[in-house]
């Protein structure tokens, strides 16, 4: 892909995964993590812009992408917490023992996990068009279910969501992105992108890694939120929200109320797009993450 002309690819195995990422750039470290049903191939338009003032590590999480997909039962090796060991891993194998780290969807809240976590190796922290995951559960009402039902349906237990979803998986790809997109259409994604976002789901392992995803954002992570709720643990580090002005999370109570509730230092700002701001709107997001980081 051309906006990651100059990047090197990795395959670093992680004990029970081995993560593919992509490194570029020089300066301080910044971790960018994808979101679902995606890969770090959405951060395309906007890696060479950061790359220009810091080392960027666009990482696949486990079970998307070229990373590998572990077997799994009832979410437990696709928390976010396990998910986020993957990455401080990963950024130790690379060299960096401290790093800030940007997640868009599915990423962010293993970002923020991973804040949560292990304060002591996130420098800052920005989260893209979500709210915590406590949060969205907390909130949720039929309007809410309406906009997320993809939540309910891919924590049912396997294999209904899995044989539905590869029954017909091109459908379900274009119908997701372009529904979460500020336009309703997928003119917002590179053509190399999208075949690789379409690839991934003709997988029955990648297709069961995405469900174990949710099924662990149904259970255990909430879980875990819940339990940093009650001991009034905060994200240290500063976090910027950015969030799509078209996208779920403006529809709801302000993102930066939310996450003053998670955060004990917060900024953001809506961006003019849905929920894909790395795809929809690249120059607005570039420059406030570089103006951020």
């Amino acid at each position: 892909m051309s906006s990651f002309n100059g990047f090197a690819s990795h395959d670093i195995a992680l004990g029970e995964a081995t993560i593919f990422a992509r490194v570029g750039g020089s300066g301080p470290p910044l971790l960018l993590i994808h979101g679902y049903p995606q890969s770090h191939l959405m951060w395309a338009r906007v890696a060479a812009v950061l790359a220009a003032k810091h080392t960027v590590v666009a990482m696949d999480l486990r079970g998307y992408g070229r990373s590998s997909a572990p077997p799994s039962r009832n979410g437990e090796r696709y928390t976010k917490r396990v998910m986020a060991k993957d990455a401080v891993a990963l950024m130790d194998t690379l060299g960096h023992s401290t790093f800030a780290v940007a997640g868009h969807d599915r990423g962010g809240r293993v970002a923020y996990r991973l804040a949560l976590d292990h304060p002591q190796v996130v420098s800052k922290i920005a989260v893209l068009d979500i709210v915590p995951t406590w949060e969205m559960w907390a909130g949720m009402n039929a309007a809410r279910a309406m906009q997320v039902y993809h939540w309910m349906f891919l924590a049912q237990p396997e294999p209904l969501p899995e044989t539905l979803i590869s029954g017909a998986p091109d459908f379900y790809i274009d119908q997701k992105l372009a529904s979460w997109c500020g336009d309703k259409s997928l003119r917002a994604f590179l053509p190399d992108a999208l075949d690789a976002y379409r690839a991934a789901f003709h997988d029955p392992a990648r297709v069961h890694a995405s469900c174990e995803d949710y099924r662990a954002g149904a259970t255990i992570d909430r879980a875990l939120d819940d339990s940093d709720r009650a001991a009034g643990r905060k994200i240290a580090a500063p976090l910027l929200a950015l969030w799509g002005a078209k996208g779920i999370p403006a529809q709801g109570e302000d993102p930066l109320t939310a996450w003053r509730r998670w955060a004990s230092d917060v900024r953001g700002l809506g961006i003019d797009a849905g929920h894909f701001l790395p795809e929809e709107a690249p120059d607005a997001t570039a420059k406030a993450l570089m103006e951020f980081f």
